[in-house]
């Protein structure tokens, strides 16, 4: 259980907040690159409680701004997206992507003063399909993530983004925490029906699992483990990377090149980025019985509201809040689906959507099925204390390569194998002996 005063310092992420000031210093995912053309509308953009403006100039180039013109405030959502630079329609004033003034169109060529004048604009860099920006303090950024799925070549990924109504530390916990699988997710499921072979039976199977978890450099890693076919067990591992990324698990750890962030558009709205190789190359397999039946009330993809231009205006899914998302009591009672919802997604969302915009955890009753949270979040409040106390950051800020060989996903050892080296052994058969390790 952590405090209502620990539950305000890292949920709140607004600038002069504890949490927001930390994740302030690492390069955070903003949109997909996609979502910008040359001499486009600009795009409206929040994020950590910062109304921002997003556009790319003539030459390809993207800037972030703060919405407010310096000159008197008007917002630049209504700017013209021109030759290089957005221009203020209310006196004409441009400024180019790193917020330099271009322009003083309204004002005597002697009384103009460019060069004392800049828009509030943050840095910015494109990798992997998304536009990423630092808020932080640094005149130089630290390197960007070295995430695989952000790395890898081409267009070879699936990018999908979701808004989610709820602040982004509960959408994390839900990423973590393991053991909702059995039940929110597969409570419907008949195990017998099931493959041995197949590493997600033992999830189905077995829903009380024995949760290990341990800090490491980059943030905290767990396993859920469970007996598996006589003479094994099935480790289940995700883990956790400062500020808000999570490895998860939906495949066997070889095939499973995915990640999720959860980035906070202010305290109680997240935009999820789940960037995930193993969609994009075709290779992702839907969960079936051992007859080749699909298994039910799992696949579905989430619809979109259509797109507006305000603050909340991107990637609503139109099953949400305000209609139940759209669950089906009968299906529930049929027992079709445990939860009435179809869709893991969404199941998720529902779940967390439904509790209050900012759970107050020191209502909770955590219990050993709750390790990783419980770790997770005890990290991160010493890292936001010692940030406080001394401007020390995470390691994984600046050591950049500790992100490249993580992975979440299923694996099958000998009984009795400890659970971290089983994760080493299959991180190193992954990428190659010299792959940097859990355990480093």
């Amino acid at each position: 259980m952590i405090t209502a005063a620990e539950n305000e310092m890292i949920s709140r992420v607004g600038r002069g907040t504890p949490m927001g000031e930390l994740m302030r210093q690492f390069w955070i995912p903003a949109c997909l690159s996609s979502e910008l053309k040359p001499d486009d509308t600009p795009m409206r953009l929040m994020l950590l409680g910062e109304k921002l403006i997003a556009f790319r100039d003539s030459s390809g180039r993207v800037g972030i701004f703060d919405h407010r013109c310096p000159h008197r405030c008007a917002s630049l959502f209504q700017g013209r997206n021109e030759g290089n630079g957005l221009r203020c329609v209310y006196h004409g004033w441009k400024f180019d992507v790193e917020g330099n003034c271009l322009e003083q169109p309204n004002l005597p060529e002697n009384r103009r003063f460019e060069d004392k004048v800049k828009a509030h604009a943050y840095k910015t860099q494109e990798s992997g399909g998304m536009v990423f920006v630092y808020m932080g303090k640094r005149a130089v950024p630290p390197p960007l993530p070295e995430f695989e799925c952000v790395l890898a070549k081409g267009d070879d990924r699936n990018i999908a983004l979701t808004h989610r109504e709820c602040n982004w530390l509960q959408a994390l916990d839900g990423d973590v925490d393991t053991s909702h699988l059995g039940f929110l997710h597969a409570g419907c499921i008949d195990g017998s029906r099931m493959d041995p072979n197949d590493a997600a039976t033992y999830t189905v199977i077995n829903k009380a699992p024995e949760v290990y978890a341990t800090e490491r450099p980059y943030g905290t890693i767990y396993s859920a483990s469970r007996p598996a076919m006589p003479g094994f067990d099935h480790h289940r591992f995700a883990a956790f990377i400062f500020p808000f990324w999570v490895t998860y698990p939906s495949d066997r750890l070889e095939k499973n090149a995915s990640i999720n962030a959860w980035v906070p558009i202010d305290d109680y709205n997240t935009m999820i980025f789940n960037i995930d190789l193993q969609r994009a190359s075709g290779r992702f397999k839907r969960m079936t019985y051992a007859d080749g039946t699909p298994v039910p009330g799992l696949a579905r993809p989430l619809n979109y509201l259509p797109r507006t231009t305000d603050w909340m205006g991107r990637w609503r899914a139109a099953a949400n809040p305000r209609n139940d998302h759209n669950v089906d009591r009968e299906m529930q009672k049929r027992g079709e689906s445990f939860s009435g919802i179809i869709g893991i997604p969404l199941q998720d969302q529902a779940v967390q959507e439904a509790m209050d915009p900012i759970v107050d955890r020191s209502m909770e009753t955590v219990a050993s099925s709750d390790l990783m949270v419980v770790l997770t979040r005890r990290v991160m409040l010493r890292a936001v204390r010692e940030y406080q106390a001394t401007g020390k950051l995470p390691a994984v800020l600046d050591d950049t390569a500790m992100c490249r060989n993580i992975r979440g996903g299923d694996v099958i050892t000998p009984s009795g194998t400890n659970w971290l080296a089983a994760y080493d052994s299959a991180i190193a058969t992954i990428f190659g002996s010299s792959a940097r390790t859990a355990a480093e």
